[in-house]
């Protein structure tokens, strides 16, 4: 391919996104750029604090906990009181908290105050997904969600190098960092994002009564994306707690399992923007379920992995299916969400990836401990097939997306992007589904 072409490709994948979108993908990219305590909370306590590796887990464990606690908190702020000042909100108490972390001594506190930080990290989520989902066309959700996957992956990989050094000189140095840069986030979407949720009109408190979290918890099409949301996250997140536990049984040195899981991000650098380009306008129920046999199946083969060459083959494999899924399941989670409940949809979508970050290190664990790291690797691949099994079913009789065929959507940014989204439970169309009652990168997007 010509630099001509490289270009050409390069501004076709950048162009036609409103100048909000740029500010909010800045405030992500920003945001990852300053990923400290996510990173190296567990490094932190015992190499550094010498806690033992029980206490530590208990405190990721909070930390996720505090995810889970404040995604339908935050979902329900994100509608009724606005995208920009949730997502402030979240901003400058994270912030806080980072800071707060940092100079906490007793053993109870640094708990504590780890709950408070998974909470208000967390709290961001819904707003972002929901003000991209206002502000960009609907045939350019699944290019705006990859851009800004790829975003949070370049801030992460950057991050991660910078951040090991700093942890060298001095931890505080890191929460402190991580606090600057959060406030940076929440100046960012003061100074240059205006609000976007739209407007309700005069009938505004029966437009919150029409979407609680009730309405969502019956939309049976999109709990079940929520579902299998839950089982694609387990898969994933093996490779941040089943992978290096294998390994290490297995011999390999901690610095061999860093190696391999750096394929996962230098892949989804390099290839999230063009793999996107190929799978913009393709079927979305062929690409989930496709996603989701390369996810299970690409961590099955990790029992056949003897060597160090052969595991980073795997990470090859469950990291096309990461870039494939993530901006896919994105754009899937807001065709199902209503107007007015995108807040509440979010948060209940952002939930199952919170969920999963419980549930996956356990699961691990166990199965490693109980039977062996070949059973864990079966695990994979059976959720893999259970969740591509899902996705077809779910996904038949969907109505075509808003410009997927190449006509004009029904709904634009500029309008208020009102016109083409389903009613608040409708999941688009229900039919041929038993559903009760009327009727998605891995890791969600965040800022």
């Amino acid at each position: 391919m010509s630099v001509a072409s490289l270009r050409r490709a390069a501004r076709e994948s950048v162009s036609g996104l409103p100048r909000e979108f740029w500010w909010l993908w800045t405030s992500t990219l920003v945001n990852r750029l300053g990923a400290f305590v996510a990173t190296f909370m567990t490094l932190y306590l015992t190499m550094d604090r010498g806690y033992s590796a029980s206490f530590a887990g208990l405190v990721v464990a909070l930390h996720g906990l505090g995810g889970v606690i404040s995604s339908l908190v935050a979902g329900v702020m994100t509608d009724r009181l606005g995208r920009r000042p949730t997502l402030m909100a979240a901003q400058a108490s994270t912030a806080l908290s980072v800071a707060l972390l940092g100079f906490m001594e007793h053993p109870a506190a640094i708990a504590a105050v780890a709950l408070l930080v998974g909470m208000t990290s967390n709290a961001s989520r819904p707003a972002v997904q929901a003000m991209m989902a206002d502000i960009v066309r609907p045939e350019d959700r699944v290019r705006a969600f990859a851009l800004n996957y790829w975003a949070i992956n370049l801030g992460f990989a950057i991050s991660a190098t910078v951040a090991g050094f700093v942890a060298e000189y001095s931890y505080l140095a890191g929460f402190l960092g991580e606090a600057a840069l959060t406030l940076v986030c929440a100046v960012l979407v003061y100074v240059k994002l205006p609000e976007s949720r739209p407007d309700k009109g005069a009938d505004a408190a029966a437009a919150d009564a029409e979407v609680g979290l009730g309405t969502v918890l019956r939309d049976g099409r999109f709990m079940g994306v929520v579902g299998l949301s839950f089982l694609i996250s387990l898969i994933f997140m093996q490779g941040s707690f089943g992978l290096p536990l294998a390994m290490g049984a297995a011999g390999f040195s901690t610095g061999d399992y860093g190696l391999v899981i750096a394929v996962n991000g230098v892949l989804i650098v390099l290839l999230q923007i063009p793999v996107t380009r190929f799978i913009e306008h393709r079927d979305p129920q062929r690409l989930l379920v496709l996603s989701a046999l390369l996810a299970g199946y690409g961590f099955g083969l990790t029992a056949f992995g003897g060597s160090l060459g052969g595991i980073a083959l795997t990470v090859c494999v469950w990291t096309l299916a990461e870039i494939i899924n993530s901006p896919t399941q994105m754009g899937l989670v807001v065709r199902l969400s209503p107007l007015h409940g995108r807040g509440r949809y979010q948060g209940m979508y952002t939930m199952s990836w919170a969920v999963a970050s419980l549930v996956a290190p356990l699961l691990a664990g166990w199965v490693i401990d109980r039977f062996g790291a070949q059973w864990l690797w079966g695990t994979t691949a059976l959720l893999g097939t259970v969740a591509g099994l899902g996705y077809w079913l779910l996904m038949r009789n969907l109505p075509p997306a808003p410009g997927a065929d190449g006509t004009a959507p029904a709904e634009h940014a500029a309008d208020g992007p009102a016109a083409a989204d389903p009613a608040p439970g409708s999941g688009g169309d229900p039919v041929g589904l038993p559903l009760p009652g009327p009727a998605v990168s891995p890791a969600p997007s965040s800022a």
